[in-house]
Parts: structure tokens; C-alpha cells; sequence
């Protein structure tokens, strides 16, 4: 290997981009950008069955709105190309005969009914199921008599009967396995492509790539591609796997709970950089106390040291609290951007979006959320009388009627309605009323929304719908109270 830091994203195209996966990119990357090295992407699409149209295209929006760019890639030929596994598929058939020349590799000819009765009798008899050998120590004649008959065929992994592999890895430290315990693997299927397990390490391995970060579902498959690389006489890369992402302590995340993908975090109204950042913190710990970082500050101070080896829980409420944060540091002008398409949703008339987005900035946390609150924008709510009455505020439905037929005549006579001309002139009339804040303004409130929660009071709404709507629903009001 060149000695140069190079760490890889390699995501099968088979659907959206899953939190897991994302957190694997992003390792990756912040690997890559910490040593001054290289991030590349690779697609891994050879089990063409599952693939999901479209799905490339996620992967690069993804990375490219998570800010995760890629050094090099099937768009970006660094040298190393194709960085598509089906544009490479000459390559690994190559490979794999060399294997099947040095004597670590066997084709076999089993044929599916043959592979069906194996497992059958292997789990009558509570085994766990493997390849039983069959084609193991076929002789050269009986091979070369099979392929000029043009018998199917794939080509299996010589695994080692006897002995120990073992491997060295940064988080879970050292591991070994018997070899006995490992199965024969196919490394090339009958229609010429390459399993994941072949083609990984032959890429990772063409690519120089120098560490290999994966999730820990891999750790059991390592000793088997360490196995590969024993066998050509290559540099294994370093071992960096990562811990689950887990709803709870018992449940992996769920596609079905909407809550498995990035797309789905964003759908609903989580911020790009706030599912980054917490998606970081989803297994690692950076040192010292601080939780928020932007993606540069990550690269700064990133070290593989700090991941953990337990099951990382996904916290909604820690996301949200995140989410807040990114949102409470907005700027009045980015956070009207995010929120105008939400606050769309649910207004339909004439008033002030920018006013609205402003009440609603320290009152949010997930821009999803927003449309809720904002049914009372269109038109009041339904809404009992009895909602005059609080004990807080110290009011009645014939206090209300007081308080409205007050502010109501303050409001009228305005020429100027900005919020701080109705702040002005509601305060003056509460000074020379002599009456508690909320004696006047919870009534407002009630009257101009018809709900007990708005992100706002009175004097905030009557801003954002104007001095008609204003006046007309305060009148609707005090028709009401009678």
C-alpha cells in the first residue's frame, strides 16, 4: 500500500439510506479527512436481485447534502476504476482463478435440489448449515470434464480444516476463530459476478484501501477475507468495526417505524446537520463535554479511539434536543428558509410568514412539527367558552368580554400595525386598566386562535394575521360571550 490513509464507503444500492450505513460513511470520512487521506466511494451492486431503482441516486444526494464528498467514485476516477463492482466483473473472475491455480479456491457443480437435501438433513440433524465439501477434492479431469460439458458452476473458498485465523481489530481488539467452524464460501456465482465477501476484499485491496470501517455484523466474515488475502500474499488493511444502531436494547432500528433512514429523519423536519451530528455521537466519544460540532469540526478532532464496542441506542428525545440546538443557532433569515415550506402546509391565507417564523424559532424543535401548530392561522379553532376561564390569568368568560371590548377599541384606532405598535398600545391600556398581562392578553389569545397553545400570545397573532382579521374575529368573540 502507498502508506497513504484511504478509507472507503461501499453501500449496496438497495434502498434508502439507513442510519447504520450513514454512520458508516461518515466514519469513513472523518477517517479519511483526520489522517489527510482519501474517502472513496465504491457501489457495491452484485447481488443484482435486490436492487432498488433509484437507489444510487440516494446515495449521492445523501452524501452530498450530509456534506460527505467523496474523494473519488464512479463520477470521480481517481486511478482505481471502475468504482461500480458490475463494471468489474472481468477482474474478480480473474482473481478467483488464481485462487482456484494456487489451490485455495475449488469449483463446485452442485446443483440447487442437491444444496436443498444438504440443508435439509443438516438441520434434521441440528446442524448449523454449511457446504458439505462434495466438489471439494474433485480431481483436475473431473473439473475439466464438467466445464467442456458446460455444467454450471461457482467457485467456492478453500477454507483451511485445521487451524486458527486470526485478526487484530481497533475496537473489539483481538479475535480468533477456528477454522474448522468456517464455511466454504461462494465467491463467484454462476452467473459470473462475485459475492460481497469475494469482492470487497479484492477491491479493498486494488484501491489500497488502508482502513476498513464496517459495522460489527462483519466481524464474524473477517477471518474468512483475512483468509483471501493469506492466500494471494496481500497487506491486510486495518480492522476498524463499528456497533450496532439500536432502537432499544433489544430492537435493531425499523424501516416499518419510519425511523431507520436518513430520509425519513428529514421527512420529518430534522435538520441535515443535526442527524449528522447526533448519528456521530451514535457509538463515539469525542473528549470533553461539548455535543455540537459542524462536520469541520468533527474532522479536527476525530479518533477511532472513541468508539465504543456496546450497541449504540438511537434516543429520539437526544435527536430532538440536538434538533433544537441547530435551530435555536439559526439565523432568523436560514431558519424562515427551513420552516416556509412547513408553515405552508398549514396557511392558506394572507399574513406575515416571516413574523410567524419568528414566534415559532424558540418554540420549535422539529421543523415537522410546525403545521400542528398553526391551525388557527387559516381560521379559529372550535372551541368552548369555558376557555375564557384560568386560574393562572384569573379570568372568566365575563372578564373576557370586558378585556375584548377594551383592547378591541385600542386596536381598532391603530394606523400602525407592527408588533411593537400592538405590544405598545396593549401595554398602555393594561397600565391604564390597572389589570394583570394576562387579564387582557389571554383572552386575546382565545379569541384570535381558539386554543390554549399557540407559538405566541395574542399580541404576536394579531401581527401575523393583520387588523381585519384582527377585528373580526375579536368581534366574532364578543358576539359569542354575548
Amino acid at each position: 500500500m502507498s502508506g497513504k490513509v484511504r478509507t472507503r464507503f461501499a453501500p449496496s444500492p438497495t434502498g434508502y439510506m439507513h442510519v447504520g450505513n450513514l454512520r458508516t460513511a461518515l466514519y469513513a470520512y472523518l477517517k479519511a479527512k483526520s489522517c489527510g487521506g482519501d474517502f472513496v466511494l465504491r457501489i457495491e451492486d452484485t447481488d443484482q436481485e435486490r436492487q432498488v431503482e433509484g437507489a444510487v441516486d440516494i446515495i449521492y444526494n445523501t452524501l452530498r447534502e450530509t456534506g460527505l464528498l467523496w474523494d473519488e467514485g464512479p463520477d470521480k476516477d481517481g486511478g482505481y476504476g471502475p468504482y461500480v463492482q458490475s463494471e468489474r466483473r472481468n477482474i474478480y473472475l480473474e482473481y478467483a482463478k488464481k485462487l482456484v491455480e494456487s489451490g485455495h479456491a475449488y469449483y463446485c457443480f452442485c446443483d440447487k435440489d442437491r444444496l436443498e437435501e444438504m440443508r435439509a438433513i443438516q438441520k434434521a440433524s441440528g446442524q448449523a448449515p454449511h457446504y458439505d465439501g462434495h466438489c471439494r477434492d474433485l480431481t483436475p479431469e473431473q473439473v475439466a470434464e464438467k466445464l467442456a460439458a458446460g455444467t454450471p458452476y461457482v467457485i467456492r473458498q478453500k477454507v483451511p480444516r485445521e487451524g486458527i485465523a486470526s485478526f487484530e481489530d481497533v475496537v473489539y481488539g483481538h479475535i480468533e476463530v477456528e477454522n474448522s467452524t468456517l464455511d466454504d464460501q461462494i465467491l463467484l456465482k454462476t452467473d459470473g459476478m462475485p459475492t460481497y465477501n469475494f469482492a470487497n476484499v479484492v477491491d479493498d485491496h486494488l484501491m489500497e484501501i488502508s482502513h476498513v470501517i464496517r459495522g460489527s455484523e462483519y466481524l464474524s466474515s473477517t477471518p474468512k477475507y483475512n483468509l483471501l488475502y493469506d492466500a494471494f500474499g496481500w497487506e491486510k488493511p486495518v480492522y476498524i468495526h463499528c456497533p450496532p444502531v439500536m432502537k432499544d436494547s433489544q430492537n435493531k432500528l425499523s424501516k416499518r417505524n419510519g425511523d431507520a433512514s436518513y430520509q425519513d429523519l428529514i421527512a420529518k423536519g430534522y435538520l441535515t446537520p443535526a442527524v449528522l451530528n447526533y448519528i456521530a455521537l451514535c457509538g463515539w466519544s469525542p473528549k470533553g463535554e461539548q455535543e455540537i460540532f459542524t462536520l469541520a469540526e468533527m474532522e479536527k478532532i476525530w479518533s477511532e479511539t472513541g468508539i465504543s464496542k456496546s450497541p449504540a441506542i438511537f434516543d429520539t428525545e437526544k435527536l430532538r434536543y440536538m434538533n433544537a440546538e441547530y435551530i435555536r443557532r439559526m439565523s432568523p433569515e436560514e431558519f424562515f428558509a427551513a420552516a416556509e415550506p412547513w408553515i405552508d402546509q398549514a396557511v392558506h391565507v394572507k399574513c406575515d410568514k416571516k413574523l410567524l417564523a419568528h414566534t415559532l424559532q424558540p418554540r420549535c424543535e422539529v421543523l415537522g412539527e410546525i403545521p400542528a401548530q398553526l391551525a388557527f392561522v387559516d381560521a379559529v379553532q372550535e372551541y368552548d367558552l369555558e376557555l375564557y376561564r384560568s386560574k393562572k390569568m384569573k379570568t372568566t368568560p365575563e372578564t373576557a368580554k370586558e378585556a375584548l371590548l377594551a383592547v378591541r377599541e385600542v386596536l381598532a384606532g391603530l394606523d400602525d400595525w407592527s408588533f411593537d405598535a400592538i405590544h405598545t398600545a396593549c401595554f398602555d391600556l393594561i397600565a391604564k386598566m390597572q389589570v394583570k398581562n394576562g387579564w387582557l392578553l389571554w383572552p386575546l389569545r382565545v379569541a384570535l386562535s381558539g386554543m390554549q397553545f399557540t407559538p405566541g400570545g395574542g399580541i404576536e397573532i394579531a401581527a401575523i394575521i393583520g387588523k381585519e382579521e384582527t377585528c373580526k374575529r375579536v368581534d366574532a368573540a364578543l358576539a359569542r360571550l354575548g
